[in-house]
């Protein structure tokens, strides 16, 4: 592979991210909506085993997905996958570590991390990438 595929992806990342985390804010918005409670505030709130969902569907829909196809919705569109560093199968564990650093990458100062960071690695990676040893690529 080569640095030109990892260099020309970066506004492809960005907009891949945008599409996947506004799916994941409209479905919790609308989940909290539907399911949740009032609260004294006038918003609603879910808890307990209710709270779980949004939890879920994000594991579901990004480190499943990542696993079994290499990349999600957001990446499809704009023709981006995920592959292992090494070459091998993308494994479960790669992409939990990738999606649990999106704390750092992307919601500490909407995403200026993951940029400067992406842009500053000789192979295109955020935190998440290089911890998992994952790489993101043109399909």
């Amino acid at each position: 592979m080569t640095n030109s595929k990892y260099q020309s992806n970066t506004g492809a990342r960005i907009l891949a991210t945008i599409i996947d985390y506004i799916l994941i804010m409209c479905f919790t918005i609308i989940y909290v909506y539907q399911f949740g409670e009032p609260n004294e505030e006038g918003s609603y709130g879910v808890s307990g085993i209710k709270a779980m969902v949004p939890i879920l569907f994000w594991f579901f829909y990004l480190p499943f997905c990542e696993w079994k196809t290499g990349t999600t919705l957001g990446h499809w569109v704009v023709g981006l996958k995920i592959i292992s560093e090494n070459g091998a199968e993308l494994t479960l564990g790669q992409s939990l570590k990738r999606r649990i650093f999106d704390l750092v990458d992307i919601s500490l100062c909407f995403g200026l991390v993951a940029f400067i960071v992406v842009i500053s690695t000789e192979k295109r990676q955020r935190i998440g990438d290089i911890v998992a040893k994952t790489l993101v690529i043109k399909k």
